[in-house]
């Protein structure tokens, strides 16, 4: 079990970078009305380096650009993958709290870190696969045996 961090990739800066450029541009070309336009930039710094949900033993903390919540294993109900959003913890009092950058395909970093208390769906499927594959296998042991004794 260990703690898993989902955040916003470093390479994100280089947006940030780029929107500097432009604003700063049309900033300095019309100061007294574009100036405003450099808090753009600002704000999608502070977004790439606050922005995050951590998953660890003890606790899930999501991270959003203003405010955080920690969520206690003991609170939580399930998860919930709303059409192609962000996932959102189902807590035991029927309320849900979202968890930035949390999708569907980071399932099995939580599970990892949940110690347990999320299950890994693509584990599942490739150990259902393999019961499947394993039944089929003695199945068709059986079948050719049963071949070999009417042969003889």
């Amino acid at each position: 079990m260990s703690t898993q961090v989902i955040r916003v990739p470093r390479l994100a800066l280089i947006g940030v970078g780029l929107l500097l450029f432009g604003t700063g541009l049309t900033a300095a070309s019309w100061p007294v009305a574009m100036g405003w336009l450099l808090i753009l930039p600002i704000a999608a710094a502070i977004w790439v380096f606050r922005v995050r949900t951590v998953i660890s033993p003890e606790a899930i903390t999501a991270r959003r650009f203003v405010g955080s919540d920690v969520i206690e294993w003991e609170s939580v109900a399930g998860l919930h993958f709303p059409d192609r959003r962000w996932a959102r913890v189902v807590l035991t009092d029927k309320s849900e709290k979202s968890l930035p950058l949390v999708r569907f395909d980071l399932l099995p970093q939580l599970a990892a870190a949940s110690g347990g208390r999320i299950t890994d769906p693509y584990a599942a499927a490739a150990a259902a696969a393999a019961e499947e594959q394993d039944r089929a296998d003695a199945e068709n042991a059986e079948h050719e045996g049963g071949q070999a004794a009417k042969e003889l």
